[in-house]
């Protein structure tokens, strides 16, 4: 089978070096092939995708969208990048992996002639500056960073990263900080960022995006592809109607109820198991959803097996864990919540709970499952009325304000598109952040159960093998006790792929796209 060029420069890396640098996550080991492609050289045909996202966002230091994530994939480069279908770390805009000076220090050196596709050389200085951005004090990835104390430029292609501690998953999380021109706005990152990634942006709208390839790119994933077009089809019907009639290649997320129309067609379905779920989060401040034993009653009483057999015709996991079974750091909890309609109901009758509102996002397949967590609720003793509305109206009206008066919510969540190590997954949700200050208000509510869950987590970042894992377990079974967010199931992700044009292609376990090294035949 033929092995893309991603794939030969990761082999070639972890030969070299003889260092496991990522876990083992969804995905198959060699990129999957319906033929051979146009002989190697220069980049040839296009490639369409019908994306199942949107968003008015690209840049790499703010934004979180599924559609920003898996086009910058293609046009933005950080000192290290996952192959997305195994999360396994490559160097990208860095020569090398991280040349250890101490346990708390890293020398790193920036790939030699390395280019913005504006033409442009890449400094240290570029770097520094993107670190800045992707660390304010407002940006989500600020969190994923708290082991580092300073980073500086040795010169103008080497960067020292200074930790606080030991840290050896130091280049995962620098895959999170892409390298943006120094001079540039966040206004112009925010619709049009320049990258030095394989291809470059050609334009940008609300319902496509084009992407040629960087004819400055040097690095080890060169564009094998003339062009790649994305078609914003947020609406599962539009992407179905989309690969059925020929105008796409790929489809993301395909619905549990179209694959057998796609297969049918002559499509290739890659499901992967991964961490995209629907939870469940409770107002702490609110009585008595301050009480853990009735946060639980909750998922006592919701058919979670008949969600994933009846609504998304098995194609998730029931949750056994905050993490998933495909993460290699997974220990089943200890509370387990077996289908018990009759203890959640006993609970919620000692605890006077009779009636509640929830609220969801709109988001198609969260609505799919309302009913039936409706239906099992009321079975369990309460009267629910269901709010639905678009994320951003949940959250901003809802969960992030202050006092808020909202009983539970009902959303959907994947932080994996930032890599698979239990600190980003758990810190996600359970770090200092907007989670746990307002919208759960887990560290307001319970400071002491929050703070002990933040020491677990410090404690196993600095550790390797089976300490670490120990230490995660003892997480995951804080987690299963209080329950302030927590996972329903967790989704098999279904990309499907036109094989009849496609080679070297593989679906991934998180939203978004990725063909870094994809070509046509």
């Amino acid at each position: 089978m033929y092995m893309s060029a991603k794939k030969t420069k990761i082999v070639a890396v972890l030969a070299a070096a003889a260092l496991a640098l990522g876990a083992c996550g969804g995905g198959s080991d060699d990129k999957s092939s319906g033929g051979e492609a146009a002989p190697d050289g220069a980049p040839s045909g296009q490639i369409n995708l019908g994306a199942a996202y949107e968003t008015t966002n690209y840049d790499p230091s703010t934004t979180s969208s599924a559609l920003a994530m898996g086009t910058n994939w293609h046009v933005m480069e950080g000192l290290y990048e996952f192959d997305m279908a195994t999360y396994e770390v490559y160097p990208a805009l860095a020569a090398d992996m991280p040349e250890m000076i101490s346990d708390t220090q890293y020398e790193i050196t920036l790939r030699e002639g390395a280019k913005f596709s504006d033409g442009t050389d890449v400094t240290t200085a570029d770097w520094l500056e993107s670190w800045t951005r992707t660390t304010d004090e407002t940006s989500i990835y600020k969190q994923f960073f708290t082991m580092v104390d300073s980073v500086e430029a040795k010169d103008d292609s080497t960067i020292v990263i200074n930790l606080k501690y030991p840290f050896p998953g130091i280049a995962e999380r620098l895959v999170n900080v892409k390298v943006i021109p120094a001079s540039s706005t966040q206004e112009d990152m925010t619709a049009f960022p320049i990258g030095t990634g394989p291809f470059k942006y050609e334009t940008i709208t609300n319902t496509a995006i084009e992407a040629v390839p960087n004819e400055y790119y040097n690095g080890p994933n060169p564009a094998r592809v003339e062009r790649m077009h994305w078609d914003i089809l947020k609406d599962d019907s539009a992407r179905l109607s989309a690969a059925l009639g020929g105008t796409i290649d790929v489809m993301e997320t395909v619905p549990s109820a179209t694959k057998a129309e796609l297969e049918a067609a002559g499509w290739t379905l890659d499901a992967v198991e991964g961490y995209n779920n629907a939870f469940l989060m409770f107002n702490t401040l609110k009585a008595p959803f301050d009480n853990a034993e009735v946060r639980q009653a909750f998922h006592y009483a919701i058919d979670r097996q008949g969600l994933v057999d009846n609504v998304l015709e098995g194609d998730a996991t029931v949750a056994t864990s905050f993490l998933p079974k495909v993460n290699p750091y997974y220990s089943e909890a200890e509370v387990q919540f077996d289908y018990d309609p009759a203890k959640a109901s006993e609970i919620f009758q000692a605890n006077g709970l009779t009636e509640i509102t929830l609220i969801t996002t709109d988001t198609p397949w969260i609505t799919n499952l309302t009913p039936q967590i409706k239906q099992d609720l009321e079975a369990a003793g309460l009267t629910v009325n269901v709010q639905s509305m678009a994320s951003g109206d949940l959250y901003a009206n809802f969960a992030d304000v202050d006092n808020p008066t909202f009983d539970v919510a009902l959303a959907p969540g994947d932080p994996s598109v930032f890599g698979q190590d239990p600190g980003i997954i758990i810190d996600w949700w359970y770090g200092d952040n907007v989670w746990t200050q307002k919208r759960a208000a887990f560290q307001v509510s319970n400071p002491d159960a929050w703070a002990e869950l933040q020491q677990l987590s410090l404690e196993a970042s600095q550790l390797e093998g089976e300490e670490a894992a120990a230490k995660w377990a003892e997480a995951q079974d804080l987690i299963s006790r209080e329950v302030p967010i927590y996972p329903l199931f967790h989704r098999t992700m279904t990309t499907g792929f036109n094989m009849d044009k496609l080679v070297d292609v593989d679906g991934i376990g998180t939203t978004g796209l990725e063909l870094v090294g994809a070509a046509v035949k």
